[in-house]
Parts: C-alpha cells; structure tokens; sequence
C-alpha cells in the first residue's frame, strides 16, 4: 500500500522538480535567525551593564607631618639710616652711587657751603646804606656824650677833693660831704655807661655794614662736611645734584646689606598661630636649596590691605632672622622677593592620607574606602593638613586604600577598579 501511494506521489511530481527529503540541516537553518537574535540581545544587555569606574588609589600611612603657613615676603635691611642736611646752606653734588662702600666717620657723602646773602633791589640798598649812615652819625653823638660824661666826671671830682679838704678845718657838713661823694659816683657811671653805648654803637654798625656788603660766589669757609653713619653701601640717593638745602633735607640712605630680615605679611588668622622662634623655610628666592630662618617677632597691629580680587584682608607683619650663613644667602639685597613658609606643628609619626582623598558632606569629613572591588564610604576624623596630606585620627586604619579625587560617578559600593600604573 505504502509503495503504491509513493508510486503516486512520484507519478503526480512534474519531472524538472526536485525531490527534498527533510533532516537536520533544515532545522538548524531555520534556528539562525532565532540564535543571531539572542546575541544582539546578549550583546546590548552586556553594553549597557554598569562597568567599574577606572579610580587612583593610595595607601593610608604613618609619616611625619609638617603644617607650614606660607605667604609671599621680601628682605630689607635691619638697619637704615637716612642722612639728612644738618645746616641750611649750598649742598655741593653728591659723588656717591647706589652700591658704593662707605665707612662710618670716614666717608665724606657731601659738604655744606654758607649761602650767599640775597641780592639787594634799590630801595633794600638805599635803606642799608641809610641804616649805616644813621649808626655812623648815632657813633659820634655817643663819642660827645662821652666827652660830655668825662668833663663832668673831671668837675665832680675836682668838687668832691675840695670837700675833702675843707672837711679837715671842720667847716663843711656831713651833708654837703655826702652830696658831693654821690655825685662824683654818679658821674663816674654815666662815663661807664657812654662806653658801653660807643660799643653797642660800634656792634650796630658793623652789622649794618655786613648787610649792605656781598661776599663774592664761591665763598670757602665754614663750610660742613656730612659724613656717613655707619659702615656699609649706599642704598638709595635722594638729592644728587647741586641745590640751597634747608635743615632736614633727606640726602641719601646707607644701611649694611648683609644684615637682612625678612619681612611677611600674613593673613591675622595665620598670624595667630605663629610664634616667635618658629622655624621658617625660605623658598623661591633663585636658588634650588631653600634657606634657614627663624621668627622674630609678630608686630601686635594688623592693617587693612586690598587682595588683587580686589577683597580686603587684614595682615600682620611677621619679622623673620635669616639664620642661612650660606655664599649663597649672601648674594640677596634689600627688598628681594621671596616665599616665607612657617611651621607651626609637626609630628614625627601621623596617620596621613592625601588631602585628595577627603570630602565634606556638611560638617562630617569622609572619603571612599577601596576594599574588594568597590568604592565604601567610611566618615573619619580629619585634623592638621600641611595641603597635601591630612593627619586623620580616626575611622580608617594604616594600611586601607582610599580613592584620590573619586568622580562624582562614585557612589558608596561603586564598582571600582584601580587605574593601571603608567597609564
């Protein structure tokens, strides 16, 4: 029966067709699309899974811990003297330089010449020469009454012998006798007061001619000579040309410059921290190796200064020794800039991260913990910080890995995987 009905089925094909027998092959073809479906599927959901955040690490550690408070300062000299003029008169030019060597007694900076009288117009002459002819003609009436004074004297004197002698006989009074010993004494002052009248006469006059006369220019005499203080250099001239000074004139400025302190403005809320005999770091002032100080003193006033922000700030003045004995020290001078850096606390052994490595979320610091594989937020207690490491007290241990500037992706259990050295 079986044979007969393929008999038929065979009889009822057309001759062109192919006979297809079904099998596997069949099957699995028709499973393709079905298989190339669930890759893609496979393939999206594997884009779109979460991968782990490529993160910097570092290893929390016990390390010795500087806090340094740094601000920019520059050198002056300790000392500085200001030469000024100590006489009015004609100041001669001054030789000296900025940098000259000058010796203390010695060097002479300048010299003082008197100035010349000013000039007289006609009517200030004409009165001058008036006020001479007036004390010439006041001499010679002081010389008659001094004439005038001796012959009185003469006569009282003559009178008061008379008495005297008539006195003898018993003919003459007390009274008399004493009338003519006071007018002889009388008569003898009037004589010593003429004199002294012919003298202050004299006196006058010759100061009226001293202000008619006028000494020829270039005058030498009596000239001042104004020499430096202290041994050192010139810093700074003031007045070098040839000028009619007043008394207290600056000249120039000398001052000795290895004798140098350095002098930083700090913010008041650092300035209270900082201490005398605090030692100082000396940075940025051109060499490779910073140099040795030590503070001073810190003024007690502070004062208002404008930031380039253009925000004021209120700074004190903190005097810092250089204590660097170095060659290389000495090459600084007045009013270099320089980078003053203060240590106000150090610990040898303090458990540090980097200062990276924390976040503030309110009051509360914390930072992300690295342990397995993800990213833990862990709430710790941070304490000193020099800028680049954190003294932590507690909430992580030595030894634990925190991430370093975590992107904002990171979350508490964040997959996170460490970024590969080098890359």
């Amino acid at each position: 029966m079986a044979t007969s009905t393929s008999e038929s089925t065979a009889a009822n094909n057309a001759p062109w067709e192919v006979r297809r027998n079904p099998s596997g092959k069949h099957h699995l073809r028709r499973l393709l699309p079905w298989l190339a479906g669930l890759l893609l599927l496979l393939l999206i959901g594997w884009g779109f899974w979460p991968k782990p955040v490529i993160v910097e690490t570092a290893a929390v550690s016990r390390a010795p811990l500087t806090v340094t408070v740094s601000e920019e300062g520059k050198t002056r000299i300790r000392n500085r003297y200001v030469v000024a003029a100590s006489v009015a008169g004609r100041m001669r030019r001054v030789p000296l330089k900025p940098g000259d060597e000058v010796k203390a007694g010695t060097t002479v900076l300048t010299v003082i010449e008197p100035v010349a009288p000013p000039l007289l117009d006609p009517r200030a002459r004409e009165q001058a020469e008036a006020e001479v002819s007036m004390r010439e003609a006041a001499g010679k009436q002081a010389a008659q009454a001094l004439e005038a004074a001796r012959a009185a004297l003469k006569l009282a004197d003559a009178d008061r012998e008379r008495v005297r002698s008539v006195r003898r006989n018993g003919t003459v009074s007390e009274a008399e006798r004493d009338r003519a010993e006071g007018e002889a004494s009388i008569k003898a002052a009037e004589v010593r007061a003429s004199e002294f009248s012919m003298q202050v006469n004299d006196f006058r006059l010759a100061q009226a001619r001293a202000a008619l006369a006028r000494p020829e220019a270039g005058h030498v005499g009596g000239v001042v000579e104004i020499k430096s203080p202290v041994s050192g250099r010139v810093l700074k001239v003031m007045q070098e040309s040839e000028m009619v000074i007043v008394p207290g004139l600056p000249i120039l400025e000398v001052g000795d410059p290895q004798d140098l302190e350095i002098e930083a403005e700090m913010l008041s809320r650092d300035a209270v921290v900082i201490h005398a005999g605090d030692p100082v770091d000396i940075e940025q002032w051109g060499g490779e190796v910073p140099l040795k100080g030590r503070v001073r003193r810190i003024e007690p006033a502070a004062f208002t200064k404008i930031s380039a922000l253009g925000v004021e700030e209120q700074r004190v003045i903190v005097l810092c020794d250089l204590i660097d004995e170095s060659p290389a020290a000495k090459t600084l001078g007045d009013r270099f800039r320089v980078e003053v850096r203060v240590a106000v606390w150090h610990a040898d052994e303090a458990l540090v991260v980097p200062s990276g490595a924390l976040f503030r979320e309110g009051n509360v610091w914390k930072t992300f913990v690295y342990r397995r594989g993800r990213a833990v937020v862990t709430t710790v207690k941070a304490a000193h910080s020099d800028g680049r490491h954190t003294e932590v007290l507690s909430g992580i241990e030595a030894g634990d890995e925190v991430l370093i500037h975590p992107p904002d992706s990171v979350k508490s259990g964040t997959r996170v995987t460490r970024r590969a050295s080098g890359s």
